[in-house]
């Protein structure tokens, strides 16, 4: 069992108010909190060894350089990849399928296509288009069912020899749904096609084993997982990493350079053009420390008993919709109450002290498939606690009230 109240402690933005109100923090499926072990790293490295990494002879070079890399090394050990080179630093989940998205732009042709699922944030949505109208490739999606399921009968009969591509993501941001990526790689591997996990949802709350999913490309981002804005992961294969162009040219990603021809660097620098975001990473690798002292399985545990509690509550609420009712899902919960529009209750939410999400969740596909305009969004991470639950169903009551 996780002591919530000891874990709270190290989190010094939960102690502040909002709006005279105690913070109550069900965001977190945009941005999770920053432990004070993580702050500590980014006020250590500016400090005491900022610096550029990699082309400097100096000590604070090479201390940066040996701390960035040893978060490389954190981070692939945490995936369980291959290889160090097969994790590329980015600036988050949005960076990584762009990055991809662009490499196969020299890969597809016309005739090729490429599967989406209907559950996918428009970041996993847009590059992709953007892809087939330079490619000529089509673009065809995976449709969801009413629970916030993916049919995977009908991803059956979508694959076939010309799919080239598959882009699903693990954990669906909008209604919590958690997706089953095994099944879908291994079917898309049946025909050759190459799989994408965007993992930004899903890796706060689950330990993904990239070798084991045999997976060919994993994106997440840090500021999901305790971390800092500004910095991700790719994870890709080194056969597939090999094969695509980097992604843009500048200082780092070069072997040699003269007027006539320039050669590239091996991985991981041919994708890590220019000066990186060098604490992010460091810091990077502290939030994975942190959330590994505390234990996935903890977490999981955890967050599964704050979903069916929040659950449970919510539903006692008369004309109270929840959208998103999949078998297996996380600790995300997105509803509607009767016809209130989701942004007026979520700004009397605020004025409570409480932060949840209103809106389409940058799934505009999942919220015409409801014909509806968005939804309000409480997301809890292991931080949350059943009190906060209850402060929240208190406020909400109080809005809809005030709404009707």
């Amino acid at each position: 069992m996780l002591d919530v109240q000891k874990i709270r402690k190290d989190f010094p933005i939960l102690n502040r108010t909002v709006n005279g109100k105690p913070l109550v923090y069900f965001d977190n499926a945009a941005t999770s909190q920053t432990p004070q072990q993580v702050i500590d790293v980014i006020v250590d490295y500016y400090s005491n060894y900022n610096a550029n990494i990699h082309r400097g002879v100096h000590s604070l070079s090479q201390e940066a350089t040996d701390a960035y890399e040893q978060a490389r090394l954190k981070i692939q050990n945490h995936f369980n990849a291959k290889h160090s080179h097969e994790i590329i630093y980015t600036s988050g989940t949005t960076h990584g399928i762009n990055l991809i998205a662009n490499g196969f732009s020299s890969i597809l042709k016309k005739g090729d296509e490429v599967l989406v699922s209907a559950l996918e944030h428009h970041s996993n949505i847009v590059p992709w288009q953007m892809l087939c109208e330079r490619t000529g490739s089509a673009l065809k999606v995976i449709p969801m069912n009413a629970n916030g399921e993916l049919v995977m009968s009908e991803y059956d009969v979508l694959l076939n020899d010309n799919t080239k591509l598959v882009f699903v993501n693990h954990i669906s941001n909008a209604l919590g749904t958690i997706n089953p990526i095994e099944d879908i790689i291994e079917k898309a591997h049946s025909v050759g096609a190459a799989v994408l996990v965007d993992g930004a949802q899903s890796c706060p709350h689950i330990k993904p084993d990239v070798q084991a999913l045999d997976v060919d490309f994993y994106v997440c981002s840090a500021h999901k997982m305790c971390g800092p804005t500004g910095v991700g992961m790719l994870y890709g294969k080194e056969e597939w990493l090999n094969k695509l162009p980097p992604y843009q040219g500048g200082g780092e990603m070069i072997a040699e350079v003269s007027f006539e021809k320039t050669t590239y660097a091996g991985l991981p620098h041919k994708f890590e053009a220019g000066t990186p975001n060098i604490c992010g990473g460091i810091a990077f690798g502290s939030a994975l420390d942190y959330m590994n002292a505390i234990g996935f399985d903890s977490i999981a545990t955890y967050e599964n008993e704050l979903l069916d509690y929040g659950t449970s509550e919510l539903l006692k609420i008369d004309d109270l919709k929840i959208y998103g009712t999949a078998k297996e899902k996380t600790s995300v919960i997105s509803f509607n109450v009767g016809a209130i529009h989701p942004y007026d209750i979520g700004t009397i939410l605020d004025k409570m002290g409480i932060a949840v999400r209103t809106g389409h969740h940058c799934a505009q596909p999942i919220m015409d498939f409801y014909n509806i305009p968005g939804t309000i969004r409480a997301s809890f991470m292991f931080y949350n606690t059943k009190e906060e639950i209850d402060t929240f169903i208190v406020a909400l009551k109080k809005a809809i009230m005030m709404l009707s």
